[in-house]
């Protein structure tokens, strides 16, 4: 009799766990939705139960979409399928070819280098580091940016001190981890932090009737981001860490660093085009009147594309199709794509609008109860599909509501704008970024899931709280 190979029948398991939770999910649902949306939430629970259960790659598992709404006539195919090359995949591409750059030439050991020497080895500096490092730059970039661009110099200051395999690396999760939270949370606070506060803020200018000041944004936002950056810190630094310190000393940093001489041209080069999509994606005010369809996703992918073009001091250009074929994190760019599809796919479907009509009809006038439910829809399409499609989808449904209520809108919208900015457990929207890079998602779901329940009960309670005593709460200018 032959064997089964050890692990087999657990992936078959987990491979037919998928299709038959959708089945059921369907079957549940069919009185209550319709049959593309009573479909459409079953293929997302598919797709959740792959990325938890790992039977497949997650890139695989993020291509289900296409695949669901071909086969069952969900929605408009085209639409759902340009979400993987949409403008959020080619700013992700651009950085990709700019990032590989600093393996190229060199520029990757000298910057990991330089915060090595800068911070020093012990694991709580580093989490902080690395921590505000993400915090700060989510304050002027969007996201998408920010983990592109932090997360390849982490990966490579681990690869310097011998952590090759980020995947069994046990200093690299909660270095990793502090990126990703870091950049999630600290990317609400300003309009700049990415398309889904834009979205956010262009619905609710739609029923204002005028512009929202961003002043007011951060006002309002800024006092509960704090908050919750602090609740994720003492969270991080509360691990028990698997080393205290990473393998070196500072001085043997600067002795290295000093080893490394000036920097060449390519790496003079490579610095120049990052620093130049970095400027021009911050400065497009600036000169978007020019240029008004060159936005930071096509700066990106510009200057990615010189990489190409611009030769070292070998007289070798910077990178080559061949080493970019094989080094780009192209199963990134179907995960981060797969989770706008299928956020996508709840709109085009009506899903979304038919969860807005339930919970019209049932008639909610507890604040509190409201802002649990608004929190928790929020949250989940966070963490199952994109930032942007969560705050797409989300904050219409809260507007809607709360004014069909007789209630303010302005504070129920905010605090759900800030859960549509969530996201702890799932390798989707900028935690496919670290996923990609080999962090286990595994163990994402067992160390986010806590994190998430705390976090996102603090926004509850301070939304209540500020519902109920902070009157400028629920005012705009």
């Amino acid at each position: 009799m032959k064997r089964t190979k050890p692990g087999v029948g657990g992936r078959i398991g987990k491979l037919l766990l998928g299709p038959i939770l959708c089945l059921l999910i369907f079957a549940a649902l069919r009185t209550t939705f319709s049959r593309e949306q009573a479909l459409t939430l079953g293929v997302l629970a598919w797709m959740i139960c792959w990325w938890i259960g790992l039977p497949v790659h997650y890139a695989v598992t993020s291509l289900l979409p296409v695949v669901a709404v071909s086969f069952l006539r969900l929605a408009p195919v085209d639409v759902v399928v340009s979400q993987y090359f949409s403008e959020t995949i080619v700013q992700l591409l651009g950085a990709e070819f700019l990032c590989q750059t600093w393996k190229t030439t060199g520029l990757g050991r000298r910057i990991s280098l330089k915060v090595l020497n800068l911070v020093g080895p012990s694991m709580h500096q580093q989490i902080c580091a690395w921590f505000f490092a993400s915090v700060l730059l989510s304050l002027f970039l969007p996201k998408t940016i920010t983990c592109a661009v932090i997360t390849p110099i982490a990966v490579s200051m681990l690869d310097f001190v011998g952590e090759k395999d980020i995947r069994t690396s046990r200093p690299a999760l909660p270095i990793l981890l502090a990126i990703a939270w870091g950049i999630g949370i600290a990317g609400a606070t300003t309009p700049l932090g990415g398309a889904m506060n834009l979205v956010s803020i262009s619905n609710l200018e739609s029923v204002l009737g005028h512009e929202l000041p961003y002043a007011d944004w951060v006002m309002r936002m800024a006092p509960m981001v704090a908050v919750l950056l602090v609740i994720a810190l003492i969270y991080l630094l509360s691990f028990r860490l698997p080393v205290r310190k990473l393998e070196g000393t500072r001085e043997f940093f600067r002795r290295a660093y000093a080893e490394l001489g000036p920097m060449g041209r390519g790496e003079r080069i490579s610095l120049i085009l990052f620093l130049t999509a970095l400027v021009l994606s911050f400065a497009r005010p600036l000169y978007a009147d020019l240029f008004p369809e060159f936005k930071a996703s096509y700066v990106f992918l510009a200057c990615g594309l010189l990489t190409f073009v611009l030769h070292d001091e070998s007289h070798q250009p910077l990178l080559d199709w061949s080493y970019a074929e094989k080094n780009v994190m192209w199963g990134m760019l179907y995960l981060y794509g797969g989770g706008l599809a299928i956020g996508k796919l709840m709109t085009e479907s009506g899903t979304a609008s038919r969860i807005s009509e339930l919970l019209v009809a049932m008639n909610i006038q507890s604040d509190l109860l409201l802002l649990v439910i608004f929190v928790v829809l929020a949250a989940l399409l966070a963490e199952t599909s994109s930032n942007t499609a969560a705050a797409a989808i989300a904050t219409p449904v809260v507007l809607s509501i709360t004014m069909a209520l007789g209630k303010n809108p302005i504070p129920f919208f905010f605090v759900t704008a800030l859960a549509a900015n969530g996201g702890y457990f799932l390798p989707l929207s900028t935690r496919a970024v670290p996923v990609s890079y080999g962090m286990d998602s595994r163990h994402l779901l067992k160390k986010g899931l806590p994190l998430a329940v705390i976090n996102y009960a603090a926004m509850v309670a301070m939304g209540y709280l500020f519902l109920r005593f902070w009157p400028f709460f629920g005012t705009v200018g």
